[in-house]
């Protein structure tokens, strides 16, 4: 007879213990991605010359080449050229789609969605940044702020350095190039590390122009290596915010390769020009990743797929690439 008042009590006694304790609910962990664009690396240069940064990486992850150009005589065949190339990976489609072809009198399609159009979109919440040596890729190939390209806004930018000729005055050698590279990269890691946002893209344009100068030689590969050194402090900030429990997607590519004769040019169609490389510390790679298949327009629908955003199915249809991680590998 006393045992249904004590059960009674007891889960009376066991509610108000439950009811005085903080509630805890398992959280989902925050993934964060950021892309960093290397100009006019080929895949020989970036493997002959020493980038500790990148290999480590690589070691994390995975290296592979990659291509850029689109189908070699298709339709879809687009010029190795630098803004071509950033748009292919913004918006996971070739030339023919994006309307890039050039550096100058850009008018891109903003029908085919960059890839912070659609984060913005799908998600407002998600903070996303761009650091840049070259202000055209937010203004024009991103088209912030503009109705017809969706009229998103990035959450934070560092760029338009290139037209502050008091604190980088411009010099026939492009060294001004470089300085800004360097405030852009540490502008880049500081904010990282700070804020972590959820999805960055970080431009470096110093290599190329060290290239178009120098060609294939010592100028160009040490150009190479104070941008792997550049990488490693966006690297750093990555691993830091690693630490505090949010999972990181970084990818480290370039725009286009380099003609074979002098590496001064680029622009055709030629298998240098066209074979570019991805390294990437995501380690659920697909077995295409290394396949000898990998594009550029490939980047973009990975780090979507690791940031858990669902791409609107119309705009889905038209991209391109395809993602290198395995099915379900976030």
């Amino acid at each position: 007879m006393l045992l249904r008042p004590m059960v009674g009590f007891l889960l009376a006694v066991g509610t108000l213990s439950a009811c005085s304790q903080p509630l805890v609910r398992s959280a989902a962990v925050p993934r964060k991605a950021v892309f960093i664009i290397l100009d006019g690396i080929p895949a020989d240069v970036i493997e002959r010359v020493a980038t500790p940064s990148i290999d480590a990486i690589a070691a994390a992850g995975g290296y592979a080449r990659a291509h850029v150009g689109g189908e070699l005589g298709g339709p879809t065949e687009t010029p190795t050229i630098s803004a071509p190339g950033y748009m292919s990976l913004l918006t996971a489609t070739w030339a023919n789609k994006h309307n890039v072809r050039g550096n100058s009198k850009l008018s891109p399609n903003y029908n085919y969605w960059n890839i912070f159009r659609i984060v913005e979109s799908v998600d407002p919440s998600r903070q996303t940044a761009l650091f840049s040596t070259w202000l055209d890729n937010r203004t024009v190939l991103l088209g912030e702020g503009r109705p017809d390209a969706g009229n998103f806004r990035l959450d934070h930018t560092a760029d338009g350095f290139e037209r502050d000729t008091v604190a980088f005055p411009h010099d026939a050698a492009s060294s001004y190039i470089l300085a800004i590279d360097e405030r852009v990269a540490t502008d880049a890691a500081a904010y990282i590390a700070a804020k972590g946002p959820d999805l960055s893209w970080v431009y470096l344009q110093h290599t190329d122009d060290a290239a178009h100068a120098n060609g294939d030689g010592e100028g160009f590969f040490a150009a190479v290596r104070q941008a792997d050194a550049m990488v490693g402090r966006i690297w750093e900030a990555v691993k830091q915010r690693q630490a505090m429990g949010e999972e990181w997607m970084i990818v480290v590519t370039t725009d286009h390769g380099r003609d074979a004769s002098t590496g001064k040019g680029h622009g055709g169609q030629s298998a240098r020009e066209r074979t570019t490389w991805i390294a990437t510390n995501q380690s659920a790679l697909d077995p295409r990743f290394r396949s000898g298949a990998l594009a550029i327009v490939d980047i973009a629908p990975s780090i979507l797929q690791h940031l858990g955003i669902t791409v609107p199915a119309a705009v889905a249809r038209e991209m391109e690439g395809i993602s290198f991680l395995r099915p379900g590998g976030r």
